[in-house]
């Protein structure tokens, strides 16, 4: 029998985790020994526990996912990392595969699905869903013409809060990083989303990322 791949899932809700962990243990091939429910947490229990594959989430407090993802490559850390997501927004995975990430899977996919990405990336290679892989390919193409620049479009203090917004802070969060009103937040993030073409937070991070204006750790 072969060796079992020891899987950790980091996702902050727990069904999610539980659902992930019965579908992968069925088998009896993949070994989920370990679970958290934010980016921080994950970083700590990786020091702890020997694991294979780290199947990363990218909605996350204490860190999210893109971000877990960057401190694991700076700290060059074994792990493979596959981060398994609802977004199918290709700039995410863009950033992810810039980064380094070994896998990219969509939450809806099939069973089976996941487990040839776990399978795939534990022997080395990488595996992104075919399905995004057209899509990838464009976006990495059209990277070579030039965006048009942000300071153009944002005051300093903007793009602070847009980096801030697209890390999953709340406007009180925000004003009290920056040390500002929440009234204060309010409107820099109103006059944000005017400029840039956006109706919300979401959409804002997408943006962000985009045009690789967040600061991911």
């Amino acid at each position: 029998m072969s060796k079992q791949i020891k899987v950790m899932v980091a996702d902050d809700h727990s069904m999610v985790r539980e659902g992930i962990k019965q579908i992968l243990e069925l088998d009896g091939d993949i070994k989920v020994n370990a679970e958290a429910g934010s980016g921080r947490e994950c970083i700590d229990i990786l020091d702890e526990k020997n694991t294979d594959v780290l199947l990363l989430d990218i909605n996350m407090p204490n860190m999210n996912g893109l971000q877990v993802l960057q401190y694991l490559r700076e700290k060059k850390t074994n792990v493979k990392v596959l981060i398994l997501t609802i977004h199918n927004e290709v700039e995410y995975l863009v950033r992810a595969v810039e980064i380094g990430v070994d896998g990219y899977v969509l939450k809806d996919s099939d069973s089976t699905v996941l487990k040839k990405a776990i399978f795939t990336i534990n022997k080395g290679d990488s595996f992104i869903q075919p399905e995004l892989t057209p899509l990838l390919k464009k976006r990495l193409e059209d990277k070579s013409t030039s965006p048009k620049l942000i300071e153009e479009k944002l005051t300093r203090r903007e793009i602070e809060v847009l980096k801030l917004l697209a890390e999953g802070l709340f406007n009180k969060e925000v004003a009290y990083t920056l040390n500002i009103s929440e009234k204060t937040v309010k409107n820099h993030v109103s006059n944000i989303f005017k400029k840039i073409n956006v109706s919300d937070r979401t959409q804002a991070a997408v943006y962000a990322i985009k045009h690789n204006i967040v600061d991911i750790f």
